[in-house]
């Protein structure tokens, strides 16, 4: 079993400030060490001297759509913008430039024809190069609600694309099993309008009784139970009936975040998605619709500081938005981290939690992924800088000296090295 050291790093470990002079050992897939340098006699495969580099943990992208390309660009039947073999090849391409940026993980916030089960096998079986993938549903919601508008009845052709559709609550229950059975991990479903979509945000899209049994056989089965929410009065409905991640959480206020709190759920904010559309059409000197740019701005504006104080609270936050989206293509991930820097007041090391530890949690890998402990399994990031000092680091390519998944080097520009 092939062992590598890495001496003299800055250990930033995704839970506590920065750890400079310090030697990690990994052995096979596994963190073995962490200790201070000089504390421990190293004895590796492979020594190397990160001289002051950062060593993290793999970062997490908690909302994640692998077949998105310029999604919004076309008007198409959703989840059928291109043939399926293609969006299957847009997939491949999207999950390995992830990794190429140091994300190790990634939950599907949903992807039509089964496409993400696909990849995680594909990914399992060595035959792409991908992060962790917890595989995505379809969106799972009534007839008519905000996605299933934008696909004009007279376009049927036979085929649900990004859509399963379900009018009742034995009908929401078949399609969550449905959806497990292809091999989904974490149902996606829509509860309202707003956030990006053409629907009204103050619509509510379900009943209290279909969400509750979907979320019910959702977890009878083992899977998580996710949904884009744009309303104050669905997220309390959610968090009420035990969803176990609310994405976007528009109309977010002090009571959601003590019900959020003390439900243990998770939020994905996503609001680095407006924010990055809203700069493609002030680029571009135009709206989209008459006062979609005031709209949008001053929608972020009310997110953020809501988004600060349930951080403060201590809602569990991750990150993770619609790349692929008009306006924000793969490959922006870190972007994302230094946004809510920067425009929402996160300390550095507080986002970098959000990113790897929060993100474990979320997909119930905590024990194993989203730290840099001895025992749990070695997706690393070395980076040349300090990501406390400087969120964008993250963002440069040529920093990213070496991403490691599964103990095993995925990119790799550091020494050569050996013992």
């Amino acid at each position: 079993m092939a062992t590598v050291a890495f001496t003299g790093a800055n250990l930033v470990d995704g839970e506590h400030p920065a750890q400079p002079g310090t030697t990690v050992v990994i052995s096979g897939k596994s963190i073995t060490t962490v200790a201070p340098d000089g504390a421990i006699e190293v004895h590796a495969d492979r020594v190397i001297d990160l001289a002051g580099a950062t060593l993290m943990p793999g970062l997490f992208s908690c909302h994640f759509h692998s077949t998105y390309h310029e999604l919004g660009s076309q008007r198409a039947p959703f989840g059928m913008e291109e043939p399926p073999a293609l969006l299957a090849v847009r997939a491949v391409r999207n999950l390995e430039t992830a990794l190429r940026s140091g994300v190790t993980s990634v939950i599907s916030a949903g992807a039509s024809f089964d496409i993400d089960a696909s990849m995680k096998t594909a990914i399992a079986q060595g035959l792409i190069a991908g992060p962790r993938l917890t595989a995505g549903s379809r969106d799972v919601s009534t007839t008519g609600h905000t996605n299933d508008l934008s696909r004009p009845w007279w376009w049927e052709i036979g085929a649900d694309g990004g859509l399963r559709l379900a009018d009742s609550p034995d009908e929401f229950r078949k399609a969550v099993r449905e959806e497990i059975k292809r091999g989904a991990q974490i149902i996606k479903m829509f509860a309202t309008g707003g956030h990006g979509t053409i629907g009204p945000k103050e619509r509510t899209e379900l009943s209290r009784a279909e969400f509750g049994a979907a979320i019910e056989a959702a977890h009878e089965r083992g899977a998580l139970v996710r949904a884009h929410i744009a309303n104050r009065d669905a997220i309390l409905m959610a968090v009420s009936l035990g969803i176990d991640v609310v994405d976007h959480a528009d109309g977010m206020d002090d009571e959601c975040i003590e019900r959020l709190l003390a439900a243990g759920t998770t939020v994905v904010p996503s609001q680095f998605f407006p924010y990055a559309f809203w700069q493609w059409m002030q680029e571009r000197g135009h709206d989209l619709a008459p006062g979609a740019s005031d709209r949008l701005k001053a929608d972020m504006d009310e997110a953020l500081p809501v988004i600060a104080r349930a951080h403060e609270a201590g809602v569990r936050m991750v990150v993770g938005d619609d790349y692929g989206a008009v306006g924000l293509p793969h490959g922006r991930y870190a972007a994302e981290l230094a946004f809510y820097v920067e425009q929402a007041g996160i300390a550095p090391l507080d986002v970098i939690r959000w990113a790897t530890l929060n993100g474990a949690e979320m997909a119930r890998a905590g024990d194993r992924l989203g730290t840099v402990t001895e025992g749990k399994l070695a997706d690393l990031l070395v980076v040349d800088g300090d990501p406390l000092a400087d969120i964008t680091v993250l963002q440069q390519p040529e920093r990213l000296l070496a991403v490691v998944k599964n103990g095993v080097f995925r990119t790799d520009a550091l020494p050569a090295a050996a013992a």
